[in-house]
């Protein structure tokens, strides 16, 4: 639920700039630098791709896992994205996961909100999975009939299946 309210409220802050710039520099600028922006994009993801394919394929060829360029690719995929959609805000994130220093920036702070992340949600579920345990016990306490008790039946053994 949280990343679908912050993926709401950064495509309404984009659209507020968009049109906000918009007004001012006019629409002949503004749609001449989204689709301006929306090209270079394109343009960047076929040479940074290009680039990251051949470095995946050599370090198969060696053997090895190629994850940081599965990382770069997904990274690069995201950025396309980003600015094919329409929006200045939207293009400076698109174009910092094409740069490659700015992209390696962006991965360190995703890694860092990651593992915070990660944290919180383990110290949540230790909680929750006490607390569940309790509810459980009340349950079986408050509980006068027991266990359910039966008899396994086959599919062989099945009466229905005759």
């Amino acid at each position: 639920m949280p990343i679908l309210l912050f993926i709401s409220l950064f495509t309404l802050l984009d659209f507020v700039l968009l049109f906000s710039i918009g007004s001012q520099i006019g629409l002949l600028t503004t749609l001449i630098l989204v689709l301006g922006t929306g090209f270079i994009g394109l343009h960047l993801i076929r040479k940074e791709g290009v680039s990251t394919f051949a470095r995946a394929r050599q370090r198969m060829q060696m053997g090895e896992i190629p994850s940081q360029e599965l990382l770069t690719g997904a990274a690069l995929i995201f950025g396309g994205a980003l600015l094919l959609a329409p929006g200045f805000l939207s293009d400076a994130l698109g174009i910092a996961c094409l740069i490659p220093n700015a992209r390696q920036l962006l991965m360190k702070a995703l890694t860092w909100v990651g593992l915070k992340t990660a944290t919180v949600k383990q110290n949540t579920y230790q909680r929750g999975s006490s607390n569940w345990e309790q509810s459980s016990q009340q349950h079986h306490s408050q509980s006068q009939d027991g266990p359910i008790e039966g008899e396994f039946i086959s599919g062989d053994d099945d009466p229905r299946r005759r």
